[in-house]
């Protein structure tokens, strides 16, 4: 079974799941929402949605939230739907996890420690290796590092990080491009021109370059480190199969460039599946009944084709 926790419910996640849903229609015994039926049924009537029929909702609230109008109970509500999924992955209820946009603002608002729901899954399943990985029909990217500020980027990258990075995204490769014998993984610098030679920094000589040969002594066809200016040009057409990113902005800023609409985000390490769509809570457009379903169909569909 997957669950599908709705997110914040000031957001678009109850207007994307009712768009959603109804590409499902075979599959709808095998999905489990969890979240709040009034704030579906209010935002179906308002956007003139059909409301899913044979899909289980697991309502854990009922609230008389607006759209875009963003309520500290909602906040509260929106984690507990993760809370939920997250204990009925742990008793093998469910075996992926598809979760609804939430905002780091308001987690914190409510005195959550976690900066959002990456973290937050890999500390309640006790996994200390994971990735951020996103997933599009035109390129791949995952981040040695998360929601972390420029400033300590540096300090937080390691020869460990690489590597266990690497291990991670070879193995979802392998998954997603079965029928593809030759992958290849491509390595960000973290500096301009990926260092110089030394001239720019020298993160890439001293840890970079060192997790590379060591990743491919352990089978990992993974090379790097290279500018990532000219790196995702070639990523796109058809030179690698996934780029790393040393930090968030670096591979996010081209990813969303192509996949903005269609992209998905995958926690890579987790006892179970968990993808979701790459964008926010999108508050600004939650009242106007416009917003765009595919990263969330192509979040379900990746759910599904890992599970199988």
């Amino acid at each position: 079974m997957i669950a599908l926790t709705m997110g914040d419910p000031a957001g678009v996640g109850p207007e994307l799941l009712l768009k959603a849903l109804p590409y499902f229609k075979r599959h709808l015994k095998k999905f489990l929402v969890i979240g709040d039926r009034r704030v579906l049924e209010s935002r179906a009537k308002l956007f003139s949605l059909p409301l899913p029929q044979g899909v289980e909702i697991l309502s854990l609230s009922e609230l008389d939230v607006k759209p875009s109008e963003p309520t500290f109970e909602g906040y509260q509500a929106m984690l507990s739907y993760i809370e939920t999924a997250i204990s009925l992955a742990k008793d093998g209820k469910v075996k992926a996890i598809v979760t609804l946009p939430i905002t780091k603002e308001g987690l914190a608002k409510i005195g959550s420690k976690y900066r959002g729901h990456t973290e937050l899954l890999a500390d309640a399943f006790g996994v200390k290796d994971y990735v951020m990985c996103f997933y599009g029909k035109r390129l791949i990217v995952s981040l040695l590092t998360t929601h972390l500020p420029f400033k300590e980027v540096a300090k937080a990258i390691s020869e460990e990080k690489i590597i266990s990075t690497a291990k991670l995204s070879y193995e979802f490769l392998k998954k997603v491009k079965p029928k593809k014998e030759c992958l290849n993984l491509a390595l960000c610098g973290l500096n301009p021109h990926a260092g110089e030679g030394g001239l720019l920094g020298d993160e890439e000589i001293k840890v970079l370059i060192p997790a590379v040969e060591k990743s491919k002594s352990l089978g990992i066809p993974l090379s790097g480190p290279y500018p990532a200016d000219s790196l995702f040009y070639q990523a796109v057409n058809g030179k690698y199969d996934l780029v790393m990113a040393v930090y968030h902005d670096q591979g996010l800023a081209p990813f969303k460039l192509l996949h903005f609409r269609d992209g998905v985000n995958i926690t890579l390490g987790l006892p179970v599946v968990r993808t979701s769509p790459c964008h926010g809570t999108a508050y600004d457009i939650a009242r106007q009944g416009k917003a765009n379903p595919d990263s969330l169909v192509f979040a379900i569909k990746l759910a599904l084709k890992l599970l199988n």
